[in-house]
């Protein structure tokens, strides 16, 4: 098993680790970017989400880890198999046997993180014939790609303003529908493959394209810690995790399962949060105020300040939970003007004190 540093061994970066979290506890927000500097940690902190996140149930041998408790999003592997148990306890009924109605079995498995290396093929990425099959028993079949995988789960791709834009267009087709569709060599087939967009980038390296970027539900820059003390914190933690891994993951055992238990108690939570028609209000009056294209500023901001009150522990959504999402939320949205050459986050934080003062 791979052993990935702990998550609240992470010195700093706060605004990216209350993006990633709240990312994993809302997958309807859509994501999360991480740009920022070299050896900041954004690799790191999205690889150690996977130790953070719950198993959860899905329907055995399914290669899409389908959810048995959500029957219209099955795949049709699944699909066919709840058609059959249907008709078998249906002859079961009308043969007047007694007994519970078979149902799909189940297994837990881990939410999977998936990586997406920038030099993926098409049909490593969708899925193509498996061609052992093919040659050995010559029939077709389908050899499920990374988007199978990372179904129910995370898409993680590093470097992700590098990525081909044959695969960016690919990505944003199956972002929007949910769903992969594989028409080629005699196949057509269709699966689900609702995952979380997570990315990390150096923005020296390039720009992300903006139909991409629009898929983000968050946005995050991560810089070079400056303190002296923290650079120090963070060299001698990742010494020691490289140095005995195995011991440094026991000594952070305590804070991981605290992390875990606030998410499982957020995730309880999260859909009964209330929210007041005035923060829908204040909501859509910021992104009216910062020009945003579009409605889905608004819908994210609703959404990641929900979030952002379930972690807090709270039953209602405040103002305060909408300002502390606001950067992420709405920087990577902004047009750019040129005659304000300020960084999108200082903008959204002066359009803040301007729309809510103090």
């Amino acid at each position: 098993m791979a052993r990935y540093y702990p998550f609240s061994a992470i010195v700093g970066q706060e605004d990216m680790k209350r993006a990633i979290l709240v990312a994993a506890l809302e997958p309807a927000i859509g994501g999360v970017l991480v740009m920022g500097d070299r050896g900041t940690g954004k690799s790191t902190a999205v690889r150690a989400l996977a130790a953070l996140l719950p198993p959860m149930d899905a329907v055995a041998d399914c290669p899409y880890g389908c959810d048995p408790l959500a029957p219209a999003g099955l795949c049709f592997y699944c699909d066919g198999l709840r058609a059959n148990l249907q008709a078998l306890n249906a002859r079961q009924i009308a043969a007047g046997k007694k007994g519970k109605p078979v149902k799909l079995k189940t297994i837990k498995r881990n939410v999977p993180v998936v990586d997406l290396p920038l030099g993926a093929t098409e049909d490593r990425v969708v899925g193509a014939l498996d061609i052992e099959k093919a040659l050995t028993l010559g029939e077709k079949a389908f050899d499920p790609g990374l988007l199978a995988r990372a179904n129910r789960g995370f898409l993680y791709i590093d470097e992700v303003n590098l990525l081909d834009d044959h695969l960016v267009d690919l990505l944003i087709d199956v972002a929007a529908s949910g769903e992969n569709v594989v028409e080629r060599e005699g196949l057509s087939i269709r699966h689900p493959a609702k995952f979380v967009l997570v990315g990390s980038g150096n923005p020296e390296e390039g720009e992300l394209r903006p139909q991409l970027l629009d898929r983000f539900g968050l946005a995050v820059e991560v810089k070079t810690p400056t303190s002296m003390q923290e650079r120090v914190t963070i060299i001698k933690r990742r010494d020691a995790f490289e140095r005995n891994p195995i011991a440094f993951l026991a000594e952070w055992e305590e804070q991981e399962e605290a992390i875990r238990k606030a998410l499982e108690l957020a995730r309880k939570k999260l859909p009964h949060i209330k929210v007041d028609d005035k923060l829908l209000e204040q909501a859509s009056t910021l992104c009216s105020h910062l020009g945003t294209d579009g409605l889905r500023g608004e819908l994210t901001l609703l959404r990641a300040a929900r979030a952002v009150a379930a972690l807090g522990g709270k039953n209602k959504a405040t103002l305060e939970d909408l300002q502390a999402i606001a950067i992420p939320a709405l920087q990577h949205r902004l047009r750019r003007n040129p005659l304000d050459d300020s960084s999108s986050a200082v903008r959204i934080e002066r359009a803040l004190a301007e729309v809510f003062p103090a």
